[in-house]
């Protein structure tokens, strides 16, 4: 097994494999040339994601600066948005879902590195997966670790850390990151008369 499966199988794994390197090299290319582009240019910068991500729906805009470390393991669905300075460590794979929102300086974490002071000495590392579903918005500054899921139609508050799986339907916020309440029906009526009166204001 190479580096690289053994880093997507979730297992121990050097990151100076050449293999690795090699994709490394080619994502620090890509964020410097990405954070180089025009304020304006979001359409390049969108066409830029589609060539280098490993899928990218459509309407995605992610605003410089943006890292991660290898891209290609990245996945994200439609009406994707990313305010500045997001930060995606994809030793492992992250994958979006529609209509999702991060506030600036979300930062998704795959990877992780053994508890053992001697191990890590020896400079071994593992990933683990995150899956983000459909309809969630991260505030501003929230971290998720490896390994975690966050359900669809969810709100993280900004600062939260989250560490562990987050159900859909739901507010969570904290360090760690704790279910709040449920979304409900009542918080969709408030909303949508909001909205209403905002079009109404347009007449």
């Amino acid at each position: 097994m190479t580096e690289k499966e053994r880093m997507l199988n979730g297992d121990l794994y050097l990151d100076t494999d050449p293999e690795l390197l090699m994709l490394l090299g080619k994502s620090k290319r890509f964020c410097a040339r990405y954070n180089r582009t025009r304020a304006l240019a979001f359409k390049k910068r969108e066409m830029m994601l589609r060539r280098f991500l490993k899928s990218v729906g459509k309407n995605v805009c992610i605003n410089p600066p943006f890292y991660c470390d290898y891209g290609c393991h990245i996945s994200v669905g439609d009406n994707f948005f990313a305010n500045f300075d997001c930060i995606l460590l994809d030793v492992n794979t992250i994958t979006i879902g529609n209509n999702v929102l991060f506030g600036p300086r979300v930062c998704l974490f795959t990877a992780g590195h053994p508890l053992d002071a001697g191990v890590r000495r020896e400079l071994l590392e593992f990933g683990k997966p995150i899956v983000i579903g459909d309809d969630v918005w991260l505030g501003g500054n929230v971290t998720v670790n490896p390994g975690v899921t966050i359900g669809s139609n969810v709100v993280i508050g900004s600062g939260s850390v989250v560490t562990k799986d987050i159900p859909s339907g739901v507010i969570a916020a904290g360090n760690p990151c704790r279910v709040l309440r449920e979304l409900t029906d009542k918080d969709r009526a408030e909303w949508e008369a909001q909205k209403q009166a905002y079009w109404d204001s347009k007449k």
